[in-house]
């Protein structure tokens, strides 16, 4: 079944159309994630979808059941962890017990009642995760989440984020400048440009997905390319070092025997004859 239906969306600023003419579907549980250069309109479509801006023209359709995680946390100060997990919700004995198991699958059980400002940046952020899943959404919006964290702590909030997705179903859309993210996060990745989408392709690559896959290097320089970065092809691959086997040296040739010319004892040099002496008389 099929959760987002978008066709012929056109938002206009100005004379600019920043979206023109796009079309989207995202299936009930699928995750997409959408690429594109800064001003693209990627963060236009998902407030779009998120009822946060309004279309020029086209049809949208998104489930009532949605909600949107920004790049910063927007946990509101004065609240502790837990009344910001379920803020809005009626009061009571079941929303602060699904705001606690909201908080246990994010790893933050322990933090329900400590203070935004004591959190760090990645803590921060799982708590947003947890108060968009204590709403059991059926599309769960994601602009540039993991934007604001160092290295580790992104790859860790991707892990968290694929694993609450299976969990919970969603239909997720995922708006991120990060190539390598999309293609280790998404079962589809778009890229926006010129207000349409100029790719839409599956990741067939099972998960855990490895960043030196011969499938996933490709699906990375084709996104690039149809980003405007090019990069070079990978090398050749090296030839294998021939495997050197010992050789033995030949034999030596046989020796022949002697033959009886070689063997005969040269001839015997003739002595010289004493010259005759003469005799003198006295």
């Amino acid at each position: 079944m099929t959760a987002v239906r978008v066709r012929g969306l056109r938002r206009v600023f100005g004379d600019r159309a920043v979206i023109d003419g796009l079309d989207l579907a995202i299936g009930r549980g699928e995750f997409v994630a959408l690429l594109g250069a800064s001003g693209s309109g990627k963060t236009t479509l998902l407030r779009i979808l998120g009822a946060l801006d309004g279309a020029d023209g086209g049809e949208v359709l998104v489930p009532e059941a949605r909600t949107i995680v920004f790049q910063e946390p927007r946990l509101i100060p004065s609240k502790r962890v837990l009344p910001n997990v379920t803020v809005g919700l009626p009061r009571g004995a079941a929303t602060r017990a699904t705001g606690l198991r909201a908080l246990a699958e994010v790893g933050l059980e322990r933090h329900a009642d400590a203070w935004p400002a004591t959190l760090s940046g990645g803590e921060a952020q799982r708590v947003a995760l947890a108060r968009a899943l204590v709403r059991e959404p059926e599309l769960l919006l994601l602009d540039e989440p993991f934007a604001a964290l160092d290295a580790l702590t992104r790859l860790r909030m991707q892990d968290l984020v694929g694993e609450l997705r299976r969990i919970h179903r969603p239909a997720v859309l995922l708006v991120t400048h990060d190539v390598d993210e999309a293609v280790r996060l998404a079962d589809r990745v778009a890229v926006l440009r010129d207000g349409r989408l100029v790719t839409d392709e599956p990741v067939t690559v099972p998960h855990p997905r490895e960043p030196g896959d011969p499938e996933v290097v490709a699906l990375r320089r084709r996104l690039l390319a149809d980003l405007g970065v090019h990069t070079p092809p990978p090398p050749p691959a090296e030839s294998p070092v021939p495997t050197l086997t010992s050789v033995e040296p030949p034999p030596p040739p046989p020796t022949l025997p002697p033959t009886p010319t070689d063997s005969a004892p040269p001839p015997p040099t003739p002595a010289s004859s004493p010259r005759p002496q003469k005799e003198f008389s006295a």
